[in-house]
């Protein structure tokens, strides 16, 4: 398996091989940017913001949204294609969840991809695996994006 270079043009399908790894890539989150998100996107559930909240419903401190996580994953394919139109279908498990703490790190969200296999109609099947803290937090990750002729 070869990984295969940084692009800065959407790779072709006849250089993409079954196997291949993309270029991984981390992308911190701070509490910040949970509440950017939280604006966003509408979720203020306070299990994202307030750790006191967060810790009495069991968890260990404050989380990132699972659709923010989703989104970093998915970030690894887009930059990958350049364009994120040619994305076609995604999804994922959600397996555990992104602690994130309130210093001035955060956690740290870590991304890799292969191919794991090609298709007849242009596209290519994508398996990720994102991590934080060493932890899977995403399971059965999964991109099919449309690569160029």
């Amino acid at each position: 398996m070869s990984e295969t270079p940084s692009q800065s043009a959407t790779p072709r399908l006849a250089d993409v091989a079954v196997g291949d790894r993309l270029p991984s890539a981390s992308y911190p989150i701070q509490r910040l940017n949970l509440v950017m998100y939280a604006g966003a996107s509408g979720d203020f559930n306070w299990i994202h913001w307030n750790e006191r909240v967060a810790k009495a419903v069991g968890l260990p401190n404050v989380i990132a949204h699972g659709m923010l996580t989703m989104a970093e994953a998915a970030r690894l394919v887009t930059d990958w294609v350049v364009d994120p139109g040619r994305l076609i279908e995604y999804g994922v498990r959600f397996t555990k969840p992104v602690v994130v703490p309130d210093d001035d790190q955060g956690a740290m969200v870590e991304v890799t991809g292969v191919v794991a296999a090609k298709r007849d109609d242009g596209c290519v099947e994508v398996d990720l695996t994102a991590t934080s803290g060493g932890v899977d937090v995403l399971g059965r990750a999964r991109a099919v994006v449309r690569l160029a002729d």
